[in-house]
């Protein structure tokens, strides 16, 4: 037998020791729960391709964050599905549009959550994509009045956080300085600074009913292959003042994730997607894997790759197992 001074295993024995020398802790207060506002009143429309995951009237959305808040979550992001839809995205902005209306209701059912307003316009244009378009082209500049037009609309709705994700090159400046000009400096800017042109997205666009109606949006969001440019994209919305910086999607750039952790000091969110949300709940489904562990192994491999803040539509499911002490194992 060999002599073996280092045994690491010792520390592996039983679960209160695993527990006690864990690197990377996952807490209730890392997640974020999203939300889809819809027209309606007592609409739960389950997303076919999102098991658990549903389009929520305003006063279901009302219900939904009341619960969220008494489970012990701290935090929600809204996105909209507006009654009609048109070029210019007037949904995204309306003082009664659908998001507007689902601030007001969650601030009224959980006055101390965390209020997060996706600002884009995907879901509010008859073309699917997050700007104006013309002749066929998503044009940037003329896209950002609207964006930094729906972030003070939100702020007004009292948002405490708007986040957003079109991916249009000068957003986050443009959002500040509108947001400082009317008086919401206060307000913070979660940039989706990161964001890929991934397939993981297809069940969210179920849910939000946002398919682009011609081609897709590798123009604007970024190729996979890409890892330096994710660091200028960083950068930008850094210099321009965004309060907390978002890669987007997750699992699968890590390696991303952790380049950005290094590389500021901003609070760092990062967005498990429909996609990741969807494969797991299929393969549990099969009884290919066991969906709690997989769901906490994956959430942990993104808080230790550096985010302080994770949305996931696991949120509810996560919140229990933690309480439950299932990490602890």
């Amino acid at each position: 037998m060999p002599d073996l001074l280092h045994r690491p295993r010792r520390m592996r024995q039983r679960a209160p020791l695993r527990a006690m020398v864990r690197e990377t802790r996952l807490a209730r207060e890392n997640l974020v729960l999203p939300l889809f506002a819809c027209p309606g009143e007592r609409v739960r429309r389950e997303v076919s391709s999102m098991p658990g995951v549903y389009n929520l009237s305003v006063d279901e959305i009302a219900l939904a964050a009341a619960s969220a808040y008494d489970a012990g979550l701290s935090a929600l992001i809204l996105f909209g599905l507006p009654e009609k839809k048109d070029e210019t995205a007037s949904g995204a902005y309306a003082r009664n549009g659908i998001v507007q209306q689902a601030i007001r209701a969650v601030r009224r059912a959980a006055p101390e959550m965390v209020i997060i307003a996706d600002t884009c316009l995907c879901e509010y244009t008859a073309h699917g994509h997050c700007g104006v378009v013309r002749d066929g082209q998503v044009l940037n500049d003329e896209s950002l009045e609207i964006l930094a037009r729906t972030a003070v609309s939100q702020a007004e709705a009292g948002a405490d956080i708007v986040a957003p994700s079109a991916m249009m090159d000068g957003q986050v400046g443009a959002i500040r300085d509108a947001l400082d000009g009317a008086k919401f400096e206060h307000v913070s800017v979660m940039s989706y600074a990161v964001k890929y042109a991934s397939a993981l997205y297809g069940p969210f666009r179920d849910a939000a009913g946002s398919v682009p109606a011609f081609g897709d949006r590798r123009s604007y969001q970024m190729d996979c292959a890409n890892a330096r440019e994710a660091m200028r994209e960083a950068d930008l919305d850094y210099a321009e003042g965004a309060d907390i910086l978002m890669v987007k999607p997750a699992t699968p750039y890590l390696d991303i994730l952790r380049q950005v952790r290094d590389r500021f000091d901003l609070p760092l969110a990062a967005y498990q997607v429909s996609g990741e949300y969807a494969m797991i709940k299929a393969a549990a489904e099969r009884g290919f894997l066991d969906e709690e562990r997989v769901m906490l192994e994956t959430l942990t491999s993104i808080r230790r790759a550096g985010a302080d803040i994770i949305i996931t539509y696991y949120a509810h499911q996560a919140v229990r197992a933690l309480s439950s002490g299932s990490q602890n194992r």
